[in-house]
């Protein structure tokens, strides 16, 4: 059984920091893309940031020169540093990975069940 379980969201105020987490976990023969998405209150999910296996990183506009998305392949797991955060940010961040488990020749997306960000005065 394949998981991702994403780990530090909370409450923020505007300009602070925060790092996200999101671990992979279970039966994985190899991860490829990994992603943070986001989706605030009756909008669609929005892509944050991808990193492929090798390191190469991209950015919605509205996160570049703030966010900074990376990943430990020894520990399957990616981060997201997320600094001057804005009000605009709130939203339920979601982890992806695009991988392909034990036993099986097939890339398959996974999400993780989410991590909350608030970012309030």
């Amino acid at each position: 059984q394949v998981q991702l379980v994403e780990s530090g969201g909370g409450l923020v105020q505007p300009g602070g920091s925060l790092r996200l987490s999101c671990a992979a976990s279970g039966s994985i023969s190899s991860i490829n893309d990994m992603g943070w998405y986001r989706q605030a209150p009756g909008k669609q999910r929005d892509r944050v940031a991808t990193i492929t296996s090798s390191g190469s990183t991209n950015y919605a506009n509205s996160v570049k020169g703030r966010f900074t998305i990376s990943r430990d392949n020894a520990k399957n797991t990616m981060y997201l540093q997320m600094n001057s955060l804005k009000p605009e940010d709130t939203a339920v961040y979601y982890c992806n990975a695009l991988m392909t488990p034990l036993g099986s020749r097939s890339w398959v997306h996974y999400w993780g069940q989410g991590t909350q960000v608030t970012v309030s005065s």
